[in-house]
């Protein structure tokens, strides 16, 4: 597989020009079956000629032509798109109650913040092989415009997961490399590990995901050349002004703690290919950093996926690691596209522990808001979406200011409701997964992982069910609960986020993100 370095030189060569000059406005606006826009001079033939991508374009060029939406602004110098990893509407529900109630309401009334954004609409999230989709497809389909398989990171659908040889010549080529080709600054933060699935679509090409160093490379991979997604990124972090996360293990030799079995210390790479840069692995170096003297950032502070927000914890939280980001990005007069990844409502989820998942959520709220409160709406897109949703429910009929993690408690009454089996039950629960555990105040949720699976109905009356470390009951006993595949939320402010309204596929907003950056 070709270096991304290689290959953004080759685009560069061909397509800076015209990549800022084009008024993508007039080119939707024309009644042509084909769409022809200049930024696709930057994309490979078997991007710009797919079916999903060929989809996205006249999916929104439909839109424009709605006599509501004709002729309103969509011309951004920023996008800031948030990911709320597995946050799907019954999380949102969820999240917005508790932190209602944190504040000492009911909780049904209170708005999470990007719940207070003008325009919102809905995201299918299936990938091209499966129903219920998985975070490298999905985060693909955002970044490419192209929808692909499961466990594949931006390759198309020809490719076969894990198989390196059949994603030769499948690249595809992200937003976030667009933007660099623009003279934008970029940026990553998340609270998973920078090489997982969600961050890693936006940089990295590989047929399998879990390729995240070295280690994890199969002898076939090996054999015909794919590079493992850590050294993906260093390849191309010269370009990609800020990266704050988690993933530290993928960049450093066994040797030096790490996971990684060629020796390398890529963190030492880093350094070197950017020498003007900053490493920094601290709450406390994050916060001392002089954003107006600094031009390049990496932060790894966790060997992992960073801690939960419930766990005692001395890592920066995602709002701190935002509002760096942007301090940094935003000096770039050409502008900056900025993703941001909540990428722990996921893990909480698949613990089955809604304590975490929905806290987590809060994280990101705060995170918007914050965001928002820094930027000009008026030249700045913000996208707040998810990947995909989880199986948690949000049932029974407790009273309005129940406590969403307690026991349902109906209208009138003072007592938990019994079920049939003449035991209390939850408001929240999952279909499958690991089941009930009572864990107390333990905040790492993936302790669970470590336990014997435990579904079914339990009897969980003299257990309090509001502390951090109690995982709900589910019904099919599975190592892991799965995601959801019902479509997500799209909740967007400033220009071009009047395209999100109603049902998109997910690779739509691709789309709308690069009509916006690179219109006139």
């Amino acid at each position: 597989m070709n270096s991304l370095k290689n290959r953004r030189r080759a685009i560069a060569g061909t397509a800076l020009v015209s990549l800022m000059a084009v008024n993508l406005s007039a080119c939707f606006s024309q009644a042509s079956s084909s769409t022809s826009l200049a930024y696709q001079q930057s994309l490979p033939d078997h991007q710009v000629n797919s079916p999903w991508f060929q989809q996205g374009q006249l999916e929104l060029q439909n839109k424009m032509q709605h006599s509501v939406l004709k002729g309103s602004a969509s011309k951004a110098k920023n996008v800031i798109l948030f990911v709320g990893d597995g946050m799907g509407v019954s999380t949102v529900t969820a999240a917005r109650i508790l932190q209602g109630q944190i504040a000492g309401e009911s909780g049904e009334e209170n708005l999470l913040s990007f719940e207070q954004l003008p325009f919102s609409g809905f995201s299918k999230t299936y990938n091209v092989d499966q129903q219920t989709p998985d975070s490298a497809g999905t985060m693909t389909a955002m970044m490419t415009g192209v929808k692909t398989d499961a466990g594949i990171l931006s390759v198309d659908e020809h490719a076969n997961r894990s198989d390196c040889n059949s994603a030769q010549g499948r690249d595809l080529v992200s937003v976030l490399e667009l933007s660099q080709l623009a003279g934008k600054a970029t940026g990553i933060v998340t609270t998973a590990r920078i090489t997982h699935a969600t961050p890693a679509a936006s940089y990295a090409k590989s047929a399998e995901r879990d390729w995240e160093d070295d280690s994890e490379l199969s002898t076939e991979a090996k054999a015909n050349g794919c590079i493992d997604i850590a050294q993906q990124f260093i390849a191309a972090s010269p370009e990609i002004n800020v990266t704050l996360g988690g993933g530290r293990k993928h960049f450093l030799a066994e040797s030096l703690g790490g996971s990684r079995l060629d020796g390398k210390n890529l963190i030492q790479q880093w350094k070197s290919k950017n020498t003007q840069g900053q490493y920094i692995a601290s709450r406390e170096e994050l916060l001392a950093l002089d954003a107006n003297n600094t031009t390049s950032l990496l932060g790894l502070f966790n060997n992992s996926h960073m801690d939960y927000s419930a766990e005692e914890s001395a890592e920066p939280s995602l709002l701190e690691m935002t509002n760096t980001a942007l301090s940094i990005l935003k000096n770039e007069q050409q502008g900056f596209f900025l993703i941001v990844e909540a990428g722990r409502i996921d893990h909480g989820h698949h613990a089955g522990n809604a304590y975490n998942a929905l806290h987590e959520t809060i994280d990101l709220s705060d995170a918007v808001a914050s965001a928002l409160s820094q930027v000009d709406l008026s030249e700045t897109l913000v996208i707040v979406t998810a990947d995909h949703s989880h199986v948690m429910t949000f049932a029974g009929y407790p009273k309005r200011g129940n406590p969403i993690l307690g026991k349902v408690v109906a209208a009138g009454e003072d007592s938990p409701t019994l079920a049939g089996d003449g035991l209390p039950y939850t408001t929240l629960s999952y279909m499958n997964g690991r089941g009930m555990h009572d864990l107390g105040g333990e905040g790492n949720a993936d302790v669970v992982k470590k336990l014997a699976t435990n579904v079914g109905r339990k009897d969980i009356s003299n257990i309090d069910t509001e502390t951090p470390g109690y995982h709900q009951e589910a019904l099919v006993p599975r190592h892991s609960e799965t995601h959801g595949g019902e479509d997500v939320g799209i909740y967007a402010t400033g220009p071009g986020a009047q395209w999100l309204t109603g049902v998109n596929e997910q690779n739509m907003i691709f789309h709308v993100m690069a009509l916006s950056l690179f219109g006139d």
